[in-house]
């Protein structure tokens, strides 16, 4: 007979074992790192909140000592020597000890209550590669918001395989912010993040894919992403200061499947493939809107990168129609480039 939902969280106790671990990586995070642990800590003992200070020189380790005196058993202090963001990540990994796994950045936040509803679902669901959840963009600026659902891709609350997954829209995609992965299988997956490169959270939301073969949807919206501070990698000048770093990303997502021979689900495929067209499609974008002859080779040599190492995934990527479009406004006009943009991050909230 199944365990029922005390029974699960007696033997989750009487094993000392977690529920979730959360990971919040941070560097130099005092400004908003109390917000965050705030948040995270409300799980109780079902939870280990792993915060990884990655060679802060402020008062994060501080902050996280006091959490852990406050929160024994809860909150735990991981230190390192500066690596970037994948690297803190990695570091949670290994010490992780929960059954699934969750990345909170340190500027960003959980809603109390729709955090209970996750808790409670894999509470009770057994065994679940993934689970998807919605997550609200936070506009620093303006103090507006903006909520990522994927209601109209998975059924609610069933636990389901990529065949049952419906289309995604232009303006969607699984980010690190709507996962939730079982421990064990992004450890199986082996992952690790490149360290001292930003962007590594498409990696987390793309490579472990193929090995998921069971996941679930829960219509809520946990995670809160604050956008818009100042020198966040997202920002536009950014981006193009670091393209070398997106680049980077981009090849290694490219270099990790033969999607039309390793992946056997079309649905997942079909998705996998969306993903790549946007990160081209982006990466190549502030290439070209940085008018930089320097790097304006850059976009070509990432073109080559893809034919050479496939053929016919350069051939689908080249006529997907977000690339399509920006390579038909390249030949026209670098405005119309940076219009396109400003359409791309419109679409992914990104300003």
């Amino acid at each position: 007979m199944a365990d029922t939902k005390t029974d699960k969280i007696i033997n989750l106790e009487m094993n000392h074992i977690k529920l979730l671990s959360i990971v919040v990586p941070s560097y130099n995070s005092q400004d908003y790192l109390h917000h965050c642990l705030d948040t995270v800590v409300q799980g109780g003992q079902e939870v280990e909140v792993i915060v990884v200070d990655d060679g802060s020189t402020d008062s994060t380790a501080k902050i996280a000592r006091e959490y852990c005196e406050r929160f024994p058993g809860i909150v735990r202090l991981e230190q390192k020597e500066n690596g970037g963001h994948g690297s803190a990540v990695n570091r949670g990994l290994e010490v992780a000890t929960g059954i699934y796994f969750k990345v909170v950045d340190s500027d960003d936040w959980l809603d109390t209550s729709d955090y209970m509803s996750v808790l409670s679902l894999l509470r009770s669901i057994g065994a679940v590669d993934l689970l998807i959840t919605n997550y609200v963009y936070e506009y620093s600026y303006n103090g507006k918001h903006k909520v990522m659902r994927y209601s109209n891709i998975f059924p609610q609350g069933k636990v389901i395989s990529w065949d049952s997954m419906r289309r995604f829209r232009l303006d969607q995609l699984m980010l690190m912010h709507s996962m939730f992965y079982r421990t064990e299988l992004l450890r199986q997956c082996g992952i690790r993040l490149p360290e001292h490169t930003f962007y590594v959270d498409n990696l987390f939301a793309y490579l472990p894919l193929p090995y998921v073969k069971s996941l679930v949807y829960l219509d809520c919206s946990p995670y809160h992403y604050l956008i818009g501070r100042a020198g966040q990698s997202v920002n536009t000048q950014v981006m193009i200061k670091q393209i070398d770093q997106q680049l980077k990303v981009t090849r290694m997502m490219i270099e990790a499947y033969d999607l039309f021979k390793d992946i056997k689900c079309e649905n997942l495929k079909r998705y996998m493939l969306f993903y790549l067209s946007m990160m081209v499609a982006i990466t190549v974008t502030h290439i070209y809107i940085a008018e930089d002859k320097g790097l304006s080779c850059k976009a070509d040599e990432l073109w080559d990168f893809i034919r050479q190492k496939d053929e016919k995934l350069y051939t689908a990527l080249r006529r997907s129609f977000v690339n399509s479009c920006i390579s038909f406004a390249q030949k026209i006009s670098p405005r119309i480039i940076s219009q396109g943009l400003n359409l791309i991050k419109h679409i992914y909230k990104f300003s």
